[in-house]
């Protein structure tokens, strides 16, 4: 069905390490000034050297907990919404606002599994063979470290496979026919991206039944799996942005609580037990202490917030204010598991999973990503604006692309909008003479324009997030290149 093509060469080609640049424009060090949210109380004073160890403490704590509790929140999510551990959450129709994941895709079907070897021991993933339909799917444990990629652009190729998740340091040696996968951590989940041909309702219909083609079971119970239990979270609140309050900690707690500690790690066991996570402990922290806390988690999220202003990676393309939403050194990194022991680059991890979720081994073949905050002119985009996007005709992907938007306060989908994304697979797109598309932005509808016009909300910013499924050589070799979002004229008002 697809070619499934290598282009990691030509992917670092595009994507130069440039550390040393890139931790000068995000403003190099850490602010020492808790931000303060419009209303919010103000931070505590710190007059001791035990206050001010506890507040520099929390800070770090966020940082290196952000990709774990952005998984724990995803599962709290889904356990609110009716899922399970070891089953199936899923979307059966594209994602809408109500999804306040961190940057979800619109414009595919979701299937979610949240595993957990502690009780079930070695888990099965079973996935069909791409041929009514097929993923874009990634596995990954609680950290986020990327364990495999399925589907067509992963290890079994588009054939199909049984992908087998040991618990860490199982013993026994793993029986044939199975994809092996030994992730470090107890806990993770997989993301399966059910391809959408087109907008409706038969496409719909055929990508959800698809994607119910997977199974999930001990491997216990492999010569009589049961059957896989699917829960449909579409329609339901399904909350998980990141609460920069004493939320935070709780959620790492949990995350501490299930499991064991790395090696890499262990240098966060005694910063953890000063802010009263520990192992074995319970979190109770009084008034005073929660205070610190919170002030510390919203001086993290204001760090975090600089360094995705400045661009996580370098530009793109010349002359334009797209980057890729990942940083090189956590893409060079991450495929390995840190395996580098002179590099650890946990703040720039931090930055990445602040404002969405996945971790990619193979990043650059089944999909790739282009964000952007600010206009061709530099500004931030404003949501009480409008604004158009040219994209270039023969855009090089196999499958499709698309534009969202995204809240740039929360990076989920702008509550209460009737859409967030538009892409080349809906077929009422419409298309200028030389084959250009244009996406237009703002909070009116353009006269004409409804059927490519993507909603924002005056009074706040947004951010757009270009994917390009099943990517090609133009995009790597940059032949074709993504035009900044210009200003239209005027002021829109809705």
């Amino acid at each position: 069905m697809f070619h499934r093509r290598a282009l990691p060469g030509l992917l670092l080609t595009a994507l130069p390490l440039a550390a040393a640049a890139q931790q000068s424009s995000s403003g190099g060090g850490r602010t020492t000034q808790p931000a303060q949210a419009d209303g919010a109380a103000s931070p505590p004073r710190l007059a001791g050297a035990s206050e001010r160890a506890l507040h520099r403490r929390a800070v770090e704590a966020v940082i290196w907990g952000m990709p774990a509790v952005n998984t724990d929140l995803m599962l709290q999510a889904g356990l609110q919404a009716g899922g399970r551990p070891n089953e199936v959450i899923y979307w059966s129709r594209p994602v809408d606002w109500r999804n306040q994941t961190l940057t979800p895709n619109p414009d595919a079907l979701y299937f979610m599994i949240f595993f957990d070897t502690r009780d079930a021991g070695p888990l099965v993933i079973d996935v069909p063979p791409a041929d009514t339909g097929s993923f874009a799917a990634n596995i990954d444990d609680v950290w986020q470290t990327p364990l495999e990629d399925a589907g067509p652009f992963g290890a079994d190729a588009g054939r199909g496979g049984k992908y087998l998740i040991l618990p860490p340091g199982h013993p026994d040696a793993p029986p044939q026919g199975y994809i092996v996968l030994r992730p470090d951590a107890n806990t993770g989940y997989a993301l399966f991206r059910a391809d959408l041909p087109g907008r409706a309702d038969a496409d719909i219909a055929r990508a959800a039944d698809y994607g119910r083609r997977l199974k999930v079971h001990p491997l216990s119970q492999a010569a009589s799996p049961p059957p896989t239990r699917f829960t449909d979270a579409f329609g339901t609140m399904y909350d998980a942005t990141i609460p920069y309050d004493i939320r935070f900690f709780r959620a790492l707690d949990r995350v501490v609580q299930r499991e064991p500690w790395l090696q890499r790690d262990r240098a966060m066991i005694d910063p953890l037990r000063s802010i009263g996570i520990r192992k074995g402990g319970r979190f109770e922290p009084d008034a005073a202490t929660q205070a610190i806390l919170e002030a510390a988690a919203r001086e993290a999220h204001e760090w975090l917030d600089q360094r995705v202003e400045a661009g996580l990676a370098p530009r793109y393309f010349d002359g334009a204010h797209w980057f890729v939403p990942a940083a090189p050194e956590l893409l060079q990194a991450q495929p390995n598991n840190y395996a580098d022991p002179d590099t650890y680059p946990t703040d720039a991890r931090a930055a990445v999973y602040s404002i969405g979720y996945i971790g990619i081994k193979r990043f650059g073949t089944a999909q790739f990503y282009l964000l952007t905050t600010k206009d061709k002119d530099g500004r931030a985009l404003d949501g009480g604006r409008s604004y158009r996007l040219r994209v270039p005709a023969d855009a090089p992907v196999q499958q499709y692309w698309s534009a969202t938007v995204y809240d740039r306060a929360t990076h989920a989908l702008i509550r209460d909008m009737p859409r967030g994304s538009r892409a080349s697979q809906d077929a009422a797109l419409p298309r200028n003479a030389d084959g250009s598309v244009d996406i237009v932005f703002g909070p009116a509808v353009p006269a004409g324009q409804e059927a490519n016009w993507i909603p924002t909300r005056a009074g706040g910013g947004f951010e757009v997030i270009f994917r390009l499924y099943g990517p090609t050589r133009p995009l790597f070799e940059k032949t074709w290149t993504l035009p900044d979002i210009e200003p239209m004229a005027g002021r829109a008002t809705p």
